[in-house]
């Protein structure tokens, strides 16, 4: 008769009533495959992903949601490349979990992270509202020993920093010129004033009441000056979409361009800013028996 697997609390989505809840319970403790090492976590971000995951709006998704988790490595499978991970290195869980590496995204530098085949952390893969997960070798983000920064203030950045950040960079403005936040009041537009800033842009924080929703929406791009770029970051229900007027954008010379999420490089140029002291998130930790009954609106904007 084998021994029992060793036990985990997790978070675990149960489905309930139209809606859903998190349940702690415990659960075996996953056994690394030989290519993936077994990270045991010691914090976790809440991402307005994970509620709407949890809320069916984007797909099918884990039981275990989370995608934000910083940890240490607690196991190496056989298969592990012992340069690249070893046992104690401090590794960061982020949204997305592995990539093919052969797609037409991936073959470009920066592209994995529109991987046609990638897992998700909470939607193809169990997340990081548990005590462990488990994660490929070949796509494990270490972070260097070089890093001060405390776990909790390590995981915003790992999906919320990054994402702000990444959307900056790829806006193309130079230092003194204007930026315009819109949604400058949730979790990853507040991220983004103080990237903002710290990148040396002059920033217009941007946010409306639900009271004036419609009329505050539909002047948006009357705030992009000549050759001005528009980047696109939040994800909106399938039924709110924006109104443009392609002569608007031929006339000014505008661009109109996506961002997603980040790189490693991208994520450590990010923490670097955390490091500096010029970025600092505003955290709120609970433990991971308080998560099921935390408001949403204070976990997800923290």
């Amino acid at each position: 008769m084998s021994p029992p697997k060793p036990l985990q609390r997790a978070a675990v989505l149960v489905r309930e009533n139209g809606g859903y809840v998190l349940d702690i319970q415990e659960i075996a403790v996953p056994e690394p495959k030989p290519w993936e090492v077994l990270v045991s976590l010691s914090a976790s971000g809440v991402c307005g992903t994970d509620v709407s995951l949890a809320s069916g709006h984007l797909g099918p998704c884990r039981a275990i949601l989370g995608h934000e988790g910083v940890g240490r490595i607690a196991a190496v499978g056989a298969g592990v490349d012992p340069s690249t991970a070893k046992i104690g290195d401090r590794v960061g869980v982020s949204w997305v979990r592995d990539v093919c590496g052969k797609c037409s995204f991936c073959r470009v530098p920066g592209g994995e992270t529109r991987c046609v085949e990638q897992l998700n952390s909470g939607r193809r893969r169990d997340g990081t509202f548990a005590e462990y997960c488990c994660v490929p070798g070949r796509y494990l983000l270490v972070l260097p020993g070089s890093l001060d920064v405390a776990d909790e203030l390590v995981a915003p950045i790992l999906c919320g920093g990054v994402t702000a950040y990444k959307a900056l960079k790829s806006c193309d403005a130079v230092a003194g010129e204007w930026v315009a936040i819109f949604g400058a009041g949730g979790g990853v537009g507040g991220l983004g004033i103080q990237y903002a800033r710290a990148m040396g842009f002059r920033v217009i924080a941007i946010d409306v009441g639900r009271d004036r929703k419609e009329e505050c929406l539909a002047p948006a791009f009357d705030v992009v000056a000549p050759f001005g770029t528009v980047v696109c970051v939040g994800i909106l229900p399938l039924h709110q979409t924006m109104s443009l007027y392609p002569l608007k954008f031929i006339d000014m010379g505008i661009k109109l361009i996506g961002s997603l999420v980040g790189t490693w490089t991208d994520t450590l140029e990010a923490l670097g800013f955390v490091q500096r002291g010029v970025v600092k998130p505003a955290v709120w930790v609970i433990a991971l028996d308080e998560l099921p009954d935390a408001p949403v609106e204070r976990v997800c904007l923290s």
